[in-house]
């Protein structure tokens, strides 16, 4: 029996064509575009409430009172001491963190030892672990009553509410940014390099200065910048190690809670008008990084 060739397209019972196989039902574009736009604006909406709203905010909030709320805070003593003492800690937690970074990616770019996840693993602790548990840990050692601490007072060594306790905490939570950038990079471009570079007679520090650190510069500064950002506003460990002494013991963060606890509300925005500008000048820079490293990358 053979039928018409228009016939082939209609469904007998229901007198309808069939679609064609790998053809889109009508309106399923229509309703594909009306659910991505749904999701954008799900995204913004979500962003808006939990990000952009309440940094605006901090804005206009540390902006009420105009420039005189402003210049009264920044001549503060106690706001000068904290951002002296943030500074500090920061000078010091990124160069050490950045040796530490370097050499611990170095040793586990390409090679294949017993134990190397556990210490991949280890490196990544401070990632899991709540910066609290990090000052009370720090506490439970070098504190009054910890184990190390009747040995450091016998020799007047203070760590615990002075400025290594709190070094060592920031040091702590923002361990692992340099190693986790470098390690990926190290790994990706592999040792013929360095080889080669061996090969011909360069010693391992001409290797390193020449082969290893310009191949990974992107990394690491892209480490850098995380690393010095979350020292500066980490507020959870050294809020613990520090006992938040004014004028002695307090960083930026700290000093921005103890302001508000006061209710001392221009004092408290506009220094969290600082870090939130600190937080845009690293967004920025990650920008640019990323884009500049990118048309490098393309260059290649």
């Amino acid at each position: 029996m053979r039928f018409a060739p228009a016939q082939l397209f209609f469904d007998s019972s229901l007198k309808q064509p069939i679609a064609a196989a790998g053809s889109k039902p009508q309106g399923a574009g229509a309703g594909f575009q009306w659910g991505k736009w749904l999701l954008v604006a799900f995204v913004f909406g979500y962003l808006a409430l939990i990000l952009l709203v309440p940094a605006l905010n901090v804005f206009i909030q540390a902006f009420k009172s105009g420039l005189p709320g402003l210049l009264d805070t920044f001549t503060s003593k106690f706001f000068l001491n904290a951002v002296k003492l943030t500074v500090i800690v920061t000078a010091i937690t990124v160069p050490l963190n950045t040796v530490f970074g370097l050499c611990a990616a170095i040793a586990l770019a390409n090679k294949n030892f017993p134990g190397r996840s556990l210490l991949i693993s280890i490196i990544d602790l401070p990632f899991s672990i709540s910066p609290v548990v990090a000052g009370l840990m720090l506490v439970l050692l070098f504190g009054n009553r910890g184990w190390f601490g009747p040995l450091l007072d016998a020799n007047g060594i203070k760590i615990i509410f002075a400025l290594p306790g709190i070094v060592m905490a920031t040091i702590f939570v923002t361990m692992p940014f340099i190693a986790r950038e470098v390690l990926p990079a190290l790994e990706e471009i592999g040792t013929q390099q360095e080889e080669a570079a061996a090969t011909l007679g360069a010693t391992p520090w001409q290797t390193f200065w020449r082969v290893t650190l310009p191949s990974i510069k992107w990394s690491l500064l892209y480490g850098l910048i995380f690393c010095n950002a979350r020292a500066m506003g980490e507020f959870g460990a050294v809020a613990v190690v520090s006992g938040n002494i004014v004028g002695k013991t307090q960083t930026l963060p700290l000093f921005i809670e103890a302001a508000h606890m006061q209710y001392n509300t221009q004092a408290s925005y506009t220094a969290a008008l600082l870090l939130a500008c600190l937080a845009v000048v690293t967004l920025v820079l990650k920008y640019f990084l990323e884009r500049t490293a990118g048309i490098q990358h393309r260059g290649h």
